[in-house]
């Protein structure tokens, strides 16, 4: 792990050691291969079990070629003491007159098990004693069997005791191939996945896509009562040298995420290991008496593709939930909630009491039921949903401030608790807004990861790229005179070289560790300041790493955006100043950085958007010389199988600028493979954390308080995928799905931002945590992804009817009405015309349709100090044959062909025909 991550920001690359590794010895077969395998047929699968444990060795599903869900491929390195596989077991039990747990588990020191006789609909069977230790009050039989033509796995627990069982903890690992060390990119899209829980008790299931986003996906569902109560990592020692108690061997780290169990009961960890959290669900444990049995396990089926979830869940009559707008539910939004299970819903409870209200509706399709939903207090919300047939489900909520709110509590919090002033500063960081510590409440002004500290990369610049493009929509005059100040006095001439040969090259970071160039103990002593993270000054000098041009670029265009469409907001500079900047710093990222610049960038949109001014400015030379240079870029990306790549093995930031050139120059087919690589690793669960929350696990390394892997929820690859998802939605405003995924990334930015504004990079998803990580870290290029993503998705939907995503929804006999509520206001798709409505300054306050006529009128923002005319474009992406096209009835003027819209004192009102 150290070794791949010194590389990050080397010269050297991660594939050169990728490649090394791959030359080792190959591995020896351990003693639980001697037996050979089983080799079953399903309907749905290819099932080959190791004999001598009956664990999976291969679960091939039909129709897929040679792919495995499973690490089998590892199989032969992994089939020694201390290395999980799927039909394993976890265990925490105690006697009723015993106080303290005890731990099982079968993969800790494996033993043949005992086979037993089978019969169908049994596929195999064994009684797994002989793996586990003998004090073991429990007999365990393990069957491999086929029910209704589906593959179901089974755990019998029978006590064998005189005395009754406590089972404090039952895990059910869940060993599926999320394993990328030692492969190249197309080897791990070929045969790789990975998965997320649904963490919603018997409604709960596990969904394993595959790294390419095609089909077919595998469903890990409940059979019996067999509750999902918690997810819980599979961790093993980070430098183990031998089998430890829940510990799997398999090396973690970049390319490693881990394992994780299947939770069935989990209160022996919450009195433990959990103890300072607040779990997702409550804690259980199971009681057996002496003699008793109980069974648990797990069904596996298969969806075509991932969009086809939902519809699989439906055909093994398993309880399907979709809300609208997601799960983040902002108080002032009317949320709905539909559905669809056989059984009758017998009662909901929202815990905490108060935090959400919950309302049964009418107005939904067969079989749909439908709910209204409002937010009534900020945090968690666990709203549990009880049927007639005994099955409770459990849908977890994120309650916010009002978006609008929200972004000035945060433009507020930027702006006072992280701005530093010190003319003194020796690393000439002052004035700007600086990573800050929530737990500390106070600004960090020393790391040993030099850019935390020094303003540089995504995890020290997230406090100045959140606050400026905090300003894109939501602009703020104190706030933006402060944002001018760091520009000249720390951006440009510091953190960016004004003259020389790197001029418009971005430095790494402005803090560094040289202590011979400070005085006697200025470095904290509590840190280590030997690794590679330290840099020096030298270190901290270099501009060729290119990750850090687009957060400049990003600066410049918003300032150009304000300066040229307010008056009197933006006052330092001209707009043209602006816009030159982003021009420049975007053509010296390939010069000055041309290493990394061949790979997507985050916030890559940002290139794409200044080409688009440049022209509409008429600045044809710098928009000839900016495209040829991203051309470039592209053709490379579009000769790769995977054109995502990035500095580390596998990555999800990649995508976002790879899918916008993929469209702009017109090659569609790596932009679908970019899509569907997206929708892989990006799900959607009825679960604010996990719906719409791209894989991301290393970043609290680089970026966090808290420096571990581990799954991270709503880390800022959620914001930036959903940038493609949602241009692709609306080009093709059918795919629901699309939207789906997207708003869910778009709104999972606002669960990072606390009651007073701090924004967090992420939530902490182990669950000895779920909590928000401790310093603002890389949350600026998430906060970005919010700015470029929010909007008023307006849908007619075939079993939800009209339904709105960002705002307020009312039907009055032949008009639609809707107000839209995001975090900008200024812009706003309507899907069944495919018509796409944005300002470049201003804000909506409504939208009205006429269904019948299909006549579109819109409500404009009063004037204010800064702004007398709003700009307004319209275009139509979406792909509707027969669509009506629309523009104003007025003759409005046109400027850098956006409608020049005069405001009034009151809101001003424009007719759209067609």
């Amino acid at each position: 792990m150290v070794l791949l991550v010194v590389l990050l920001f080397g010269s050297v690359t991660l594939w050169a050691v990728l490649a090394r590794q791959r030359q080792k010895e190959p591995a020896t077969p351990g003693p639980m291969l001697e037996q050979g395998y089983l080799d079953l047929d399903t309907p749905a699968f290819s099932l080959r079990l190791v004999r001598s444990s009956q664990t999976v060795a291969a679960l091939k599903p039909k129709g897929a070629g040679d792919f495995d869900f499973t690490p089998g491929d590892l199989l032969v390195e992994r089939s020694r003491d201390g290395y999980y596989h799927l039909g394993d077991v976890d265990l925490r039990l105690r006697s009723a007159t015993s106080g303290a747990w005890k731990s099982y588990s079968t993969a800790l020191a494996r033993k043949p098990v005992a086979a037993l006789p089978s019969m169908s609909p049994t596929l195999a069977a064994a009684d797994l004693a002989p793996t586990l230790p003998s004090d073991i009050p429990l007999q365990i039989t393990r069957t491999w069997t086929l029910e209704d033509g589906k593959l179901t796995l089974r755990f019998i627990l029978k006590n064998k005791t005189a005395e009754s069982v406590q089972i404090g903890a039952l895990g059910i690992p869940m060993i599926f191939n999320n394993v990328l060390n030692d492969r190249s990119l197309d080897q791990a899209h070929a045969i790789c996945s990975f998965y997320d829980p649904y963490i919603g008790e018997d409604a709960g299931y596990l969904q394993v896509t595959r790294l390419s986003g095609q089909g077919p996906a595998l469903l890990v569902l409940p059979e019996g009562k067999t509750p999902f109560e918690a997810y819980n990592p599979i961790l093993g020692a980070r430098r183990s040298t031998g089998a430890s108690i829940f510990g799997d061997l398999t090396p973690r780290g970049i390319t490693f995420e881990g394992f994780y169990d299947w939770m069935v009961h989990s209160v022996a960890y919450a009195e433990n290991e959990w103890k300072q959290a607040k779990p997702w669900n409550p804690p259980t444990q199971g009681t057996l008496a002496p003699g008793e049995s109980k069974t648990y396990g797990v069904t596996f089926a298969l969806a075509d593709s991932i969009r086809h979830i939902e519809k699989t869940l439906h055909e093994n009559h398993r309880p399907v939930a979709v809300g609208i707008p997601g799960y983040v539910l902002p108080m002032d939004t009317e949320g709905e909630l539909f559905l669809n299970y056989p059984e009758p819903v017998r009662f909901t409870i929202v815990e905490p009491a108060g935090t959400m209200t919950i309302k049964e509706e009418t107005g939904a399709a067969l079989g749909w039921k439908k709910y209204s939903l409002q937010g009534k207090a900020w945090g968690r919300a666990r709203l549990t949903v009880t049927y007639k047939d005994g099955l409770v489900q459990t849908i977890h909520y994120f309650v916010s401030k009002p978006e609008g709110r929200a972004m000035a509590d945060l433009g507020h919090f930027l702006a006072t608790k992280q701005w530093f002033v010190d003319p003194q500063d020796p690393f000439h960081r002052s004035p700007s807004f600086m990573t800050y510590d929530r737990e500390e409440n106070k600004i960090v002004m020393q790391d040993s990861r030099a850019w935390i500290a020094g303003l540089g990369d995504e995890g020290g610049g997230g406090a100045w790229i959140s606050a400026i493009m905090k300003q894109l929509g939501a602009p703020n005059q104190d706030e933006l005179n402060k944002f001018q100040q760091f520009v000249d006095g720390v951006l440009w001439g510091g953190l960016q070289y004004k003259d020389g040969p790197k001029k418009f090259g971005v430095r790494k970071s402005l803090f560094y560790y040289q202590p011979d160039q400070m005085p006697q103990g200025y470095y904290r002593k509590d840190f280590d300041w030997t690794s590679w993270t330290s840099w020096n000054k030298g270190d901290s000098e270099r501009v060729d790493r290119s990750y850090d041009y687009p957060h400049v670029v990003a600066a410049d265009w918003v300032l150009y955006r304000l300066a040229r469409n307010y008056n009197g907001l933006v006052t330092n500079h001209p707009w043209d100043w602006y816009l030159t900047n982003a021009y420049e710093t975007s053509v010296a990222m390939v010069k000055l950085a041309p290493g990394y610049a061949v790979f997507g960038q985050m916030e890559g949109d940002i290139f794409l958007q200044v080409l688009e001014d440049l022209r509409r400015e008429g600045w044809n030379p710098q928009a000839d010389d900016l495209e040829a240079k991203m051309r470039v870029r592209a053709n490379r990306w579009k000769d790769e199988a995977y054109p995502y790549g990035s500095e580390m093995p596998w990555d999800s930031t990649g995508q976002e600028e790879v899918y916008a050139w993929m469209k702009h120059f017109g090659f569609q087919e790596k932009a679908d493979v970019t899509l569907n690589a997206i929708l892989g690793y990006d799900p959607v669960i009825p679960h604010w954390g996990y719906n719409g929350s791209a894989r991301r696990y290393w970043d609290f390394i680089f970026a966090g308080k808290l420096r571990q892997l581990e799954r991270q929820l709503h880390h800022y690859g959620s914001s930036l995928n959903a940038i493609p998802l949602l241009a692709e939605f609306r080009e093709h405003p059918d795919d629901f799905y699309l939207l789906r995924v997207g708003y869910g990334g778009t709104m999972g930015t606002l669960t990072g931002i606390d009651q007073e504004g701090f924004l967090a990079p992420a939530f902490h998803a182990f669950p000895d945590l779920l909590r928000p990580d401790g310093i603002t870290g890389d949350d600026g290029t998430n906060l970005f992804g919010h700015a470029w993503n929010t909007a008023t998705y307006i849908v007619h939907h075939p079993d939800f009817g009209w339904v709105a995503f960002g705002g307020n929804i009312r039907v009055e006999g032949e008009t639609v009405k809707v107000t839209p509520l995001d975090s900008f206001r200024m812009r706003m798709y309507l899907a069944s015309t495919g018509l796409w409505l944005t300002l470049d300054a201003g804000q909506f306050e409504a939208l009205e349709l006429d269904e019948k006529t299909g006549a579109i009128r819109v409500g404009l923002a009063p004037a204010t100090q800064y702004l007398q005319v709003a700009r307004l474009r319209i275009e139509q992406p979406g792909k509707i044959e027969g669509a009506k096209i629309y523009q104003p009835a007025k003759s409005w003027k046109q400027e850098r062909s956006a409608y020049v819209v005069p405001l009034g004192a009151a809101t001003t009102w424009v007719e759209l025909t067609h």
